[in-house]
């Protein structure tokens, strides 16, 4: 395999099924009687442990004020989204199925920011592009009516 599609695989594809049943699981916990606190903190004590366990493994310890940073601010945006849906699903008994195929639709937003911020707009194919994005878009649309 080439690395463009082991990148596909392993940054793309396998995720995605993570993702996936994640979501679900997401839709299984927030029907449970568990704050949103304690919900939070169970992530965040699980994905301390995997960082741990991957640093232990990979022996990489490189660390910035200015990554740390970013990381703060990338982990006070995904808990604060993560906070919405549980809400979405426990207190409005929200649809998995649909809650995902809109919030997923941040794929958008990403590529907008990659193509304008980090000048990715110089490798890609912007005909394919424009219509992987019209399709999402109707793919989001139609899933949030069904």
């Amino acid at each position: 395999m080439t690395d463009k599609h082991l990148s596909l695989l392993i940054g793309g594809f396998i995720p995605a099924v993570l993702f996936g049943v994640g979501a679900t699981l997401q839709k299984v916990i927030n029907k449970e009687a568990i704050g949103l606190g304690p919900y939070l903190m169970g992530i965040g004590a699980t994905i301390f442990v995997c960082g741990a366990l991957y640093a232990l493994w990979d022996r990489d310890l490189a660390f910035t004020a200015r990554n740390g940073a970013y990381i703060a601010v990338f982990g006070v945006m995904w808990s604060v989204a993560m906070v919405c849906i549980a809400i979405a699903l426990k207190r409005y008994n929200g649809q998995i199925g649909q809650i995902v195929s809109i919030y997923n639709m941040n794929t958008l937003i990403s590529v907008v920011i990659g193509l304008v911020v980090l000048s990715e707009w110089k490798n890609v194919n912007s005909v394919r592009l424009l219509a992987a994005a019209v399709l999402i878009s109707i793919g989001g649309v139609i899933a949030a009516n069904a």
